[in-house]
Formats: structure tokens, sequence, C-alpha cells
């Protein structure tokens, strides 16, 4: 038995409100993860652009990395880490919700250096990693808990480590997506426009300790920012 994928955080006490009355549909349901959890759906969501922004972000790890991935991604993201960080290294996937870890956990079989935990991220991390991964997070979360979640997971980067966040960003004046993701944000994602036009290092005190670096991709609309502790 592959020990490493077996939960050894203490079980979160309940799901957060805002989980469970906003996404409910999209991270909490039996009948529409299967679906969701594909990459051509990931791809449409993200208009064309799922693959590119995952290797945005996973070449930003190395072989040997401990790694810490904050929350589940749907798509190919958590076994193109775990590969990118080899045997050698370690892969450890955090979420709040147990579904999501089982469906990880199912995608990450026969990757021995991969681990998936139950955990909330507005709680400290007890642990430090040479990198942590936050793909499309932060856009889904309250803007206090996004301080909270930003807060603790720069806390739990080493000494010559790195943050890396992907996520969504305004896009240019006269972009044609901007009216489309306008409608999807009031939609499906009312915490999104507290986060399109923030410097991430504004979110957290201890972003004062790392040196900062910020992209954008596709007309602005996505965003990667790594955030290196010096």
């Amino acid at each position: 038995m592959n020990t490493r994928n077996e939960t050894t955080a203490p079980p979160v006490a309940f799901l957060p409100d805002y989980l469970c009355r906003t996404y409910a549909w999209a991270y909490l349901s039996p009948r529409t993860m299967p679906w969701l959890d594909r990459m051509p759906v990931v791809s449409a969501i993200l208009w064309g652009n799922a693959g590119r922004l995952m290797r945005w972000a996973v070449d930003r790890f190395a072989q040997g990395d401990s790694v810490l991935q904050a929350a589940c991604v749907y798509g190919a993201l958590s076994p193109m880490l775990a590969r990118r960080v080899g045997v050698d290294g370690r892969l450890d996937v955090r979420d709040v919700a147990p579904i999501q870890i089982a469906n990880v956990r199912r995608k990450l079989a026969g990757l021995p250096q991969a681990r998936a935990e139950v955990f909330d991220l507005v709680e400290p991390l007890d642990e430090r990693f040479d990198g942590v991964c936050c793909f499309f997070l932060l856009h889904e979360v309250p803007e206090p808990e996004r301080r909270r979640i930003v807060a603790n997971l720069l806390a739990a980067v080493r000494p010559g480590g790195r943050a890396v966040f992907v996520d969504y960003h305004r896009p240019r004046r006269g972009h044609l997506l901007a009216p489309v993701m306008a409608a999807v944000f009031r939609w499906l994602e009312p915490f999104a426009e507290s986060l399109l036009d923030v410097p991430l290092e504004t979110l957290a005190a201890e972003a004062r300790d790392f040196d900062w670096h910020k992209e954008t991709r596709f007309g602005g609309l996505y965003q990667l920012v790594v955030a290196t502790r010096r």
C-alpha cells in the first residue's frame, strides 16, 4: 500500500460556507466532477490555454523539489507537477474538500512522490517547502480568506524557494473576451473581480521577505506571479 496518499492531517470539521454556497455544483458534486475533470473541458473554460498555463506554472519547479500544491485542480496539473519533481522530490496536495482529495489521489496513483491531504489553507501550514503552486485558487475565495491563504502559503516557503501563482488578471482595454469574462465573473465567480487589479504582493505582510516577478498572457487575461524568498 502507498501510505504517502493517506491523510495524516486532522480532518476539516466543516466545509467553508463560501465553498458550499458558491461552488458546490463545481467542486462538491460527484455528478459534475467527473465531467469537469477532463482536460478538454478545462481547456475550454480557459479559452484553449489550459495546457500552456499549466506548463507555465510547472516549469518554475525542478527535479528534487518539495512542492505544495494549494488546492486540487481539475485536469492534468497534479500529475504534471509530480512528474516534474520526480521520485527524488515530493508533491503535497492540500484541499479543504474530501471529495476533491479522493479524486486527486486517483490521478496520482502510481506516483509515490505525491500525497494528498484534507487541509484548510486558511490555517497555518505545519512545514516548509522548496516551492508552492497556487493555480487558479485565489479568484475563488473571498478577500479575507484570500489574504490568509496567501500569508500561509508564503510562510510555507523555505529561504531561496518560490511561490508560483497563476490566476485571472484584468485584460487589456479592448480585449474581445473582456465583456464575456465580466459576465462569467458576475454569474459564476463572485469573488474574482476583487482580485483582478490587486498586486498579489499587497495581500500579506510576509510579502516583504520576497522578490516578486509578474508576467501576463492572452492579452492580460491571465497572470503568473513568482515570489522568491530572499
